[in-house]
């Protein structure tokens, strides 16, 4: 239920509008362009698992992890995969969305990363918190693969394979 409001809010009430894209492929760099934002959690998870990997005191570097470096590292590993998701679901959602609704690739980029970083919080607390941070990564994923199944086969099944 936040997801929706968050979006909603953010769209609203920021002052900001997408630059002018009128062909397919100025909309795929857009959206590449705010994807690398995206990854700024991944790479901070990186970042922190290797300095929880050096600082760990395990006497066998490839021996059974501690719970410090395990969360950072499955942390890394989950988020890299949801990435992947995300990203081939916002470049195939640019492709179908009209230009006054472009607003939204920045929005999801930066609701991604925000939910990225709340998931990391709560998975450091304990993992019963982690279902808030998972779901507010997957929802999002779950409804632009929803939009673009219904884009795809609905709205242009002539254009599928062009």
């Amino acid at each position: 239920l936040l997801c929706p409001c968050f979006l909603y809010g953010a769209y609203v009430f920021l002052p900001f509008d997408a630059p002018l894209l009128p062909t397919i492929s100025t909309r795929l760099v857009y959206t590449l362009r705010c994807a690398s934002f995206a990854t700024f959690p991944i790479v901070l998870g990186m970042i922190v698992s290797g300095i929880s990997r050096l600082c760990s005191s395990a006497l066998e570097p490839f021996g059974e992890l501690q719970r410090e470096v395990e969360i950072h590292r499955t942390y890394v590993s989950q988020s890299v995969h949801l990435f992947i998701l995300y990203f081939f679901n916002m470049a195939v959602l640019a492709t179908y969305l009209p230009q006054e609704v472009l607003k939204l690739i920045p929005l999801l980029t930066g609701l991604f990363a925000i939910s990225r970083l709340i998931y990391w919080l709560a998975y450091a607390i304990g993992r019963s918190f982690r279902v808030f941070g998972f779901s507010m990564s997957f929802l999002p994923l779950l409804a632009m693969l929803l939009w673009n199944l219904y884009s795809m086969l609905v709205l242009e099944p002539e254009n599928l394979l062009a």
